[in-house]
């Protein structure tokens, strides 16, 4: 268990955006023979083992078995987390004696954490190639960089009664004195290895600098940035690469911008995931009608993390549902569905955990209080399938340090890997 624990926080703490979970797990997938598809190219399959990416930022990885299969048995995480995204322009010089960097949000996030902890800076630079095209390039500025200052307590003696932050004002963070004034995409070139004047474009992001750890009496808990949702993401990915062959095509996904509502070409609610079904289906020479057969006996499974019982407030959460860390998968239900969970697909999941022997639990919202939702419902417009939305329980969701427990990694990748051989 602390094995595909440590080696999940390894790849949390190597992945400090998006486009790093997708670069890694490209490596990882490279390594183990994946052959890598490109959008703008015809596909030849055959069976055998594929991936592709769409943005940089999403992956859908696949099988395809040697016999005839009925269906497609997917599942699907996202790779973006809360966080402050770089404005463009972003140096900003403040009362003759600070550079601050302009920042805006990116998701709903709980903003206090962010303040006084070490940040960096990470994402993607778009510079020339030379050739009067550009490149990608990824950026990580390994070293503690930015700060965001809370104000003195003598300042504002509201600040534990009734703390409210206005994004524009409170959370821009602090990048040096005046000495440094200009250098920050100096410093950004710098880390990825190219000029300054050659950066034509950037998506960058900060990120919590705090490393992950083990806590608690028994090292029962885990404590790091972005457990929502690239825990899902490795323990998911950590099934699919274990599972032996299956009869049916079984895919793996990893979706983009689902903090923001997942409407772009990259997130679950964009064409990638039925534009791969299909391509798969029509490059091994099979009929629409097969397409169809195929997805009516496809199932999904949406994994994306779900709250815990909070220990100081145990209100908050449903009367009878309350899902407690290493208590097991748990199984998200929403009568408005918010959730796509129902009787036949919650059913089914329960099925694979005791074949899996893995505990589940269950998740409902107070009936008073709205939750939000996740990928499941959102893939489905494009794509059919029946599907369960599931997670692991962690406390201080959407902070840019968040709790879990230490033992449900396994049991998650425990269950994917049945799911994926059943």
């Amino acid at each position: 268990m602390k094995n595909i624990t440590e080696k999940m926080l390894e790849f949390i703490d190597a992945s400090p955006t998006c486009f790093h979970v997708v670069d890694n797990l490209r490596k990882e997938l490279d390594d183990r023979g994946y052959v890598e598809l490109k959008e703008s190219e015809e596909w030849e399959l055959k069976p055998g083992k594929f991936f592709v990416t769409r943005n940089d930022s999403s992956v859908i990885s696949f099988r395809i078995p040697d016999k005839k299969f009925k269906g497609f048995y997917v599942i699907a995480s996202h790779s973006d987390s809360p966080s402050f995204k770089i404005k463009e322009n972003p140096e900003m010089e403040e009362v003759s004696a600070y550079v601050k960097l302009n920042t805006e949000k990116y998701g709903g996030m709980l903003c206090a954490p962010w303040f006084d902890r070490p940040l960096s800076v990470a994402g993607r630079l778009i510079v020339r190639d030379g050739k009067g095209g550009f490149v990608s390039k990824l950026v990580n500025v390994d070293r503690d960089l930015l700060m965001i200052p809370s104000l003195a307590i003598h300042m504002n003696r509201d600040a534990n009664s009734s703390a409210k932050y206005n994004p524009q004002t409170d959370c821009i963070p602090l990048f040096g004195d005046l000495s440094s004034k200009g250098s920050f995409f100096e410093v950004v070139a710098e880390a990825a290895g190219v000029k300054k004047e050659d950066i034509l474009s950037h998506d960058l992001f900060l990120y919590n600098r705090v490393k992950p750890t083990f806590w608690g009496a028994n090292n029962e808990y885990i404590a790091s940035s972005r457990l929502d949702d690239q825990e899902c993401v490795y323990a998911t990915f950590e099934g699919f690469i274990t599972a032996k062959e299956s009869e049916n095509v079984v895919l793996h996904c990893v979706f983009d911008n689902e903090e923001v509502g997942s409407g772009t070409k990259q997130g679950a609610d964009s064409t990638f995931l039925k534009d791969t079904l299909i391509r798969i289906n029509e490059g091994l020479g099979r009929t629409q009608q097969q397409y169809f057969t195929a997805v009516a006996n496809s199932f999904m499974i949406s994994a994306d993390n779900a709250h815990a019982v909070h220990p100081n407030y145990k209100e908050k959460a449903d009367p009878v549902n309350r899902p407690l860390m290493n208590g097991g998968i748990v199984i998200k239900y929403n009568a408005n569905q918010k959730y796509t969970t129902d009787a036949v697909s919650a059913a089914t999941f329960k099925l694979i955990c005791e074949k899996a022997n893995v505990p589940y639990q269950t998740f409902t919202n107070r009936s008073d209080i709205a939750g939000g939702s996740t990928l499941g419902n959102i893939s489905t417009s494009q794509v059919s399938i029946n599907t369960v939305d599931i997670g692991l329980a962690q406390l201080a969701m959407h902070s840019p340090y968040e709790s879990a427990g230490s033992r449900d990694p396994e049991y998650l990748a425990g269950v994917s890997k049945t799911f994926y051989e059943s």
